[in-house]
C-alpha cells in the first residue's frame, strides 16, 4: 500500500515537472535568439501552424555536396526561429550529377538545351509534388531562375537578389566574386547584381578564373577539400582585396564555402548557400 501511495506521488510530481517544463520550453523559444538580424518574430503565426508554413521545394543535386547544407541549414533556421521540435518543410529533387555535368560542358559550347531541359523538368516534379515555390541550389543554374518561374508557374527565389539585398545591408559597395567560370565571366549574375542594386563586381583574372573553377568541379563537387587550394583562393581573394577594392567577397558557388570561411580572410565573407537557404526559410515562414 505504501509502495502504491509512493508511487503515485511520484507519478504526480513527474507529470507537474513536465507542465512546467513545457511552459519553461515555450518562454525559453519566445525569447530565443533568432538564426540571424534579418529574422523576426513575424514567423511565430507559421510556427503556432504547421499548416501555414510553405513547402520549399529544392532542385539540388548540383553538387549534393552543397545540397547537403542546404538542407542542413534550412532545417536548422527553422528550429531556432519556432523551436521545439519544430523543422522546414522540404521537398528536394536531386539530379544525377555525373550526366548534368556533361549537359553543363555542352551549355558552355553554347548549346543550353538539355540543361534546360533537366532543370526544367525538375521544377515540374518539385511543383507536382506539393511545393509552393523552389530554390535552385546552385549559383550558376540560377540563371534560369526567371525561365523556371514562367514555365512552372510558382515562385523562385533567386540566389542573385537574396545575396544582392545582403550585401547592400551591409554598406559594402564593391564586392568581389568567386563561382563559376560561367558565373563569374556572364552577365546574368554580375549585371543584377550592378543594376539592381548598385554593387561594383569585381572578378579573378583569368588565370585565377580557370583555376577556381577547376577547383570547384574537380575537388569541391566529389567533396574533396584540399588545404593547398585553400590558401590559393585566400591569395586570389586579397589580391582582389588590395588591387581591385574589393571591400567583400561574395562565395558566388555553394561548394565554395564548404572551403572558405570568413576566418580565412580579412574582408567580410557572403556565404550564398546561407544566405539563400536563410531567404527560402523566411519566404517559407510568411516573413517577407
Amino acid at each position: 500500500m505504501k509502495y502504491a501511495l509512493l508511487r503515485g506521488v511520484v507519478l504526480i510530481s513527474i507529470f507537474l515537472a513536465s507542465f512546467v517544463g513545457c511552459v519553461n520550453a515555450d518562454n525559453v523559444t519566445a525569447s530565443k535568439e533568432i538564426i540571424s538580424d534579418t529574422m523576426t518574430s513575424n514567423a511565430s503565426t507559421a510556427c503556432s501552424n504547421e499548416l501555414q508554413m510553405k513547402i520549399i521545394g529544392i532542385i539540388g543535386g548540383v553538387s549534393w555536396v552543397s545540397s547537403a547544407d542546404y538542407y542542413r541549414l534550412m532545417n536548422e533556421m527553422v528550429n531556432k526561429e519556432c523551436g521545439d521540435l519544430h523543422s522546414a518543410k522540404i521537398l528536394m529533387y536531386s539530379i544525377e550529377f555525373e550526366k548534368f555535368s556533361d549537359e553543363e560542358r555542352l551549355a558552355e559550347t553554347g548549346d543550353w538545351s538539355l540543361i534546360t531541359n533537366t532543370m526544367n523538368d525538375a521544377a515540374r516534379r518539385l511543383k507536382n509534388g506539393g511545393a509552393d515555390f523552389i530554390v535552385i541550389a546552385s549559383n550558376t543554374m540560377n540563371s534560369l531562375a526567371d525561365e523556371i518561374q514562367e514555365n512552372v508557374q510558382i515562385p523562385v527565389l533567386n540566389i542573385v537578389d537574396a545575396t544582392g539585398e545582403k550585401v547592400n545591408k551591409s554598406g559594402i559597395k564593391t564586392v568581389a566574386l568567386l563561382g563559376t567560370t560561367y558565373t563569374m565571366e556572364q552577365n546574368f549574375y554580375r549585371d543584377r547584381l550592378e543594376k539592381k542594386y548598385g554593387l561594383n563586381v569585381v572578378i579573378p583574372n583569368e588565370t585565377e578564373r580557370d583555376y577556381i573553377n577547376s577547383v570547384i568541379f574537380d575537388e569541391l563537387c566529389a567533396g574533396k577539400l584540399n588545404n593547398e587550394s585553400r590558401e590559393q583562393f585566400v591569395e586570389i581573394i586579397n589580391r582582389l582585396v588590395d588591387v581591385d577594392g574589393a571591400q567583400g567577397v561574395i562565395l558566388g558557388c555553394t561548394e565554395i564555402p564548404l572551403l572558405i570561411k570568413e576566418s580565412d580572410v580579412k574582408v567580410p565573407v557572403f556565404d550564398t548557400t546561407t544566405i539563400h537557404s536563410e531567404a527560402a526559410v523566411k519566404y517559407a515562414l510568411n516573413m517577407t
